[in-house]
């Protein structure tokens, strides 16, 4: 006898929704925030290098034409022209995707904007691991490169709600700022919880006797996923949210790490320098003895191949998880 074999994944899957199939999404939350947010503030404005249409960037510039400016492909000068124009009190959004963000403007990020600490607001498109094309498009590496600035304020969220909810926080902020864009149809998770985002705090969306799962971005969405899958393991699993990963929350976060449960944070990010990073810093700085388990990217170079094997292949989906979180209980 033998079994019906996978259908092969087509190119399109490379650039495949994270998302489940059936699962509740918003389209283009980001934009749809910006345009609302821009119909009370007439100081925002947008800007992106050529690729407004890929960052969600194009509904603002069809709603706000003389307040939408497309700087080609020029990182530098985007990021430069938005310090200039909040120089003079505007407050920019400028979007672009997170590997030029991090890897061909940071020196302008830097000293242009984070220095001088101006209310420019970065958008990065294709965080960690949601393409398949490779490492010149994988951002795995943004939030290690970007927490060492001062000033600058990083923000991860896990859908929807988040991204609509942030939008107006990060403009009323007083310094710079970089969200982890997720575009297109993003999935709605939070709001089957008590939750609201609040700028630099973290929640608890469920409790549980057994794991805390502490986790940020798509990975909430997939902790979730995994805590109800563990409860049929009779695995009572607590997730604790962080979407802001700096400045980071440590009182809720160490609040929940500081009990005889496993810990185990969960990103979509390598191993080094984000969430995991973070809360293992924050649990030493408190003097807890306390193992931190992560599950994140591994620090390497990214295969290119369809979305969905890659999450499999490097520990982001939630079988994965799953697996994972039984393998340390046993």
């Amino acid at each position: 006898m033998t079994t019906a074999s996978k259908p092969k994944l087509k190119t399109s899957a490379m650039i495949a929704s994270f998302v489940d199939d059936g699962q509740k999404t918003t389209s283009a939350p980001f934009g749809h925030a910006l345009v609302k947010a821009a119909r009370e503030n007439d100081k925002i404005v947008g800007l992106s290098a050529d690729l407004a249409k890929y960052t969600d960037m194009h509904i603002f510039a069809q709603e706000f034409p003389d307040r939408f400016f497309q700087m080609g492909m020029a990182e530098q000068l985007l990021l430069g022209a938005a310090a200039g124009m909040a120089e003079t009190g505007l407050v920019p959004f400028a979007s672009t995707y997170s590997v030029f963000a991090a890897r061909r403007a940071y020196d302008f990020l830097c000293l242009d904007i984070a220095e001088p600490n101006l209310n420019v607001n970065i958008i990065g498109g294709l965080p960690g691991l949601t393409t398949g094309y490779g490492p010149s498009h994988q951002a795995t590496e943004d939030m290690a490169i970007f927490r060492g600035i001062p000033n600058l304020t990083i923000v991860d969220p896990c859908d929807s709600i988040d991204i609509e909810q942030a939008v107006p926080q990060l403009a009323a902020s007083d310094g710079p700022t970089y969200l982890r864009l997720l575009r297109g149809k993003v999935a709605t998770v939070l709001d089957e919880y008590d939750y609201t985002f609040e700028l630099g705090k973290a929640k608890v969306l469920r409790g549980g006797n057994d794991v805390v799962f502490v986790t940020s971005g798509l990975m909430t969405m997939r902790a979730l996923q995994a805590a109800d899958r563990l409860a049929a393991h009779n695995v009572d699993v607590a997730v604790v949210h962080t979407p802001t990963i700096k400045p980071f929350d440590a009182e809720t976060v160490l609040a929940e790490v500081n009990t005889d449960r496993l810990v185990v944070t969960l990103e979509n990010h390598t191993v080094i320098g984000g969430l995991f990073e973070t809360v293992a810093a924050a649990v030493v700085t408190a003097g807890l003895g306390k193992r931190i388990v992560p599950i994140a990217l591994p620090d390497q170079f990214l295969d290119a191949g369809a979305l969905p094997t890659l999450h499999e292949r490097y520990g982001l989906s939630t079988d994965r998880i799953v697996a994972k979180v039984l393998g340390e209980l046993a």
